[in-house]
């Protein structure tokens, strides 16, 4: 059983800072690209900003110099450090890796629970 477990998020306001950690739990053999997605009311799911396990990294145009992910290979960690936050930003921040459980399975997309960002005066 893999469990993703983010923390982190809650209020802050128009140019301020949070975050956002995600921890992978359980029966782990490896993980792969690990990302955050975000969805705010009213619209889909989207990519934030993504980390394969050699950290190369990618971001939404919209996050580009603002936002910076990393992870902790060691740790099985990923966070997700939020600058200049701005009220477009409120969403619900949800973590995504891709695990293999053991060496003899097949990997697959695990997603966290989500966690809350409200950004506001």
């Amino acid at each position: 059983q893999v469990q993703l477990v983010e923390s982190g998020g809650g209020l802050a306001q128009p140019g301020g800072s949070l975050r956002l950690s995600c921890a992978a739990s359980g029966s782990i053999f490896s993980i792969g690209a690990m990302g955050w997605y975000r969805q705010a009311p009213g619209k889909e799911r989207e990519l934030v900003a993504a980390i394969t396990r050699g950290r190369t990294t990618t971001y939404a145009d919209s996050v580009k110099g603002r936002f910076t992910i990393s992870r902790d290979n060691a740790a099985n960690t990923v966070y997700l450090q939020m600058n200049s936050l701005k009220p477009d930003d409120t969403a619900v921040y949800y973590c995504n890796a891709f695990i293999i459980a053991t060496p003899m399975s097949v990997g697959m997309a695990y997603w966290g629970e989500g966690t809350l960002v409200t950004v506001s005066s």
